[in-house]
């Protein structure tokens, strides 16, 4: 099918900026649906957590890949890319524009430009990187791809375990470093990209994030992690509110400690995550408090 002319407006941002209500209104201007680029939110075992839009939001406007997914499969960039350009296509049969929202920076790159497929990683592989990174923390996961892979580890972000455990099952499982399965070619897509960024004061982020996290709490954020204790090894609960969630069911932190915790990485993540989209020259950026359907359409 010829998509030229069609356009997906693409809204990003850091977690706690404010994207889901934008994308919600933006949407309904459009006459459109939303496609979710969380990584997270697709499972539907998670909901506290991922801070899945509410039942009254997911009713306002129909959203895809909410929910979509078990926890117990394994999903990436690559698969997402897939899902989400099928998804597209079959929404430009009735829509001139879809709408996607999210704050998964590599899963917006797939969409938009293409990925390379990544080499099947046995489950025991996986596992093991784990439960050393578990039991020996980030200090132990820079210094194995510190020397095992130095091409990556030059371009990689330090910081970030998810990335690092991502490479050191690539090279585990290959003896190659992940840059080699990178070509870096962008695919060219058939219809009009439009990429917008949502940001706010750093204070005012930090205190939603704080805000967000306690009433996470409130509705069952530890009740919710003991449900899926079965699934820890799984590479989609190695994140920010479960894992410190398990060390404190595991007795290796109080809760005050584990929620004190969540804050602080999520502050870390929204970090990151600015310093990805803010790469994107193609991105327009706005105040999340300010900004204005009309606006965005005009550009």
């Amino acid at each position: 099918m010829q998509t030229l002319n069609k356009k997906v407006f693409i809204i990003a941002g850091p977690t706690a900026a404010g994207k889901t209500s934008f994308a919600i209104l933006l949407a309904k201007a459009l006459n459109t649906e939303i496609i979710s680029a969380d990584s997270r939110q697709c499972f539907k075992e998670l909901s506290i957590g991922v801070a899945r839009p509410t039942a009254e939001e997911l009713a306002t406007v129909p959203h895809h890949f909410i929910a979509s997914h078990s926890v117990a499969e394994e999903l990436n960039a690559g698969y997402f890319e897939q899902y989400a350009l099928q998804k597209t296509t079959s929404l430009f049969k009735t829509h001139d524009a879809v709408v996607m929202v999210g704050g998964t920076g590599l899963y917006i790159k797939a969409f938009c430009e293409g990925i390379d497929p990544m080499p099947v990683i046995p489950q025991e592989v996986r596992a093991g990187i784990i439960e050393q990174y578990e039991a020996k923390g980030l200090i132990w996961l820079q210094s194995e791809l510190k020397h095992k892979d130095p091409v990556f580890w030059a371009l990689a972000e330090q910081q970030n375990p998810q990335r690092l455990m991502r490479a050191l099952e690539v090279f585990n499982a290959t003896g190659k470093s992940i840059t080699v399965f990178r070509s870096a070619q962008k695919k060219q897509r058939d219809f009009d990209i439009v990429k917008i960024g949502l940001e706010l004061p750093m204070e005012m982020l930090t205190q939603r994030i704080d805000l967000r996290v306690d009433q996470m709490m409130k509705d069952g954020l530890l009740k919710e992690a003991r449900s899926v204790m079965a699934y820890r090894g799984k590479s989609s609960l190695q994140t920010v509110g479960y894992r410190e969630m398990f060390d404190h069911i595991d007795g290796k932190i109080s809760l005050e400690d584990a929620v004190r915790q969540i804050k602080l990485h999520t502050r870390q993540y929204a970090k990151r995550q600015m310093t990805w989209f803010k790469k994107d020259p193609e991105f327009a950026w706005y105040d999340a408090r300010a900004v204005c359907v009309e606006e965005v359409l005009a550009q």
